[in-house]
């Protein structure tokens, strides 16, 4: 038989009202997704941050916390839909801080932490982005009753240049373990080199350094991700020295902190990961992002 347009839509609607009928029932399970996310405003500095959070009913009060911060788009609730799969798998509560352009514009809003204006001029450190990453963890804390004391910190893309900056610009951070994802460039463990591309006019300080490059931090880079005419992909004679794509981008990154951590003598805690067959994509490289934030859990199947 064949079957027409009309018939087909009034068969999608039948089937559509048969399920929600079921669900009203008890017949069918609300998903837990759906019942778990929240959202509020986080105000410090005259600025304003909306944080998406999603914990698990089935996760505990000790359950880890992994804070995931989005790349360029500011899409925020995205991520934490491409997220909520893996915290509810693994039983953690997942936070997602969304930097809108509007409250932090252009890459000195977000990728640099908002510690500069556009001009380039120093902010308070009241404004800064990366200063805002603690107290949100707190207010996260206190609305979910989190016992934690530490967390994880990801970031993809745009969101992997704010994460390893974060580590320098705030390097007492409660962080257990970070991971960088996929960034276009680097800021460089070098005071020799002016900022945005190194150290040299910023408040970090040698000691700082220490402690950042002591830190559990993988440098994680899609294996896929080596297109040299990717969007928003920078090409300043400074970032194109450090390689023509992202996946030679967070190589150079990573050998020029081993030579750092060598020339001061000091620990050296990071890590260099890869993706096989990612490209630049928070999406698939989620699955493979959380085995180096939870470390601790055992994983049963590979991404």
């Amino acid at each position: 038989m064949v079957v027409t347009k009309p018939m087909k839509i009034l068969r999608i609607i039948s089937l559509f009202a048969l399920l929600l009928g079921a669900g009203a029932a008890g017949g069918v399970a609300a998903p837990e997704a759906a019942a778990a996310k929240h959202s509020f405003a986080f105000h410090q500095g005259g600025k304003t941050v909306l944080v998406w959070y999603y914990l698990p009913e089935s996760a505990d009060r000790d359950a880890p916390v992994v804070i995931v911060m989005h790349g360029v788009g500011r899409n925020g609730e995205e991520y934490l839909t491409d997220w909520t799969p893996l915290a509810q798998e693994r039983k953690f509560l997942l936070v997602v801080p969304e930097f809108s352009k509007a409250e932090f514009p252009g890459d000195p809003g977000y990728n640099y932490g908002n510690t500069v204006s556009a001009a380039g001029q120093p902010l308070p450190r009241d404004q800064w982005a990366f200063g805002m990453i603690e107290p949100i963890f707190d207010a996260v804390r206190s609305r979910t009753g989190n016992r934690c004391e530490t967390y994880r910190i990801f970031g993809h893309s745009a969101g992997a240049q704010f994460v390893q900056r974060f580590l320098y610009f705030v390097p007492q951070a409660r962080v257990k373990v970070a991971v960088a994802a996929n960034a276009g460039w680097y800021l460089l463990p070098d005071f020799g080199v002016e900022f945005p591309y190194g150290l040299k006019g910023t408040p970090v300080t040698e000691a700082d350094l220490r402690v950042v490059l002591a830190r559990p931090l993988t440098v994680l880079l899609g294996e896929a991700d080596t297109n040299p005419k990717a969007k928003a992909l920078r090409h300043t004679p400074e970032a194109e020295a450090q390689g023509p794509h992202r996946f030679a981008r967070g190589q150079f990154f990573f050998h020029r902190a081993q030579l750092a951590a060598a020339a001061l003598h000091t620990a050296f805690g990071w890590s260099l990961a890869t993706a096989p067959g990612v490209g630049h994509s928070d999406e698939h490289m989620a699955p493979f992002a959380v085995r180096y934030l939870l470390p601790d859990q055992s994983f049963i199947h590979q991404p």
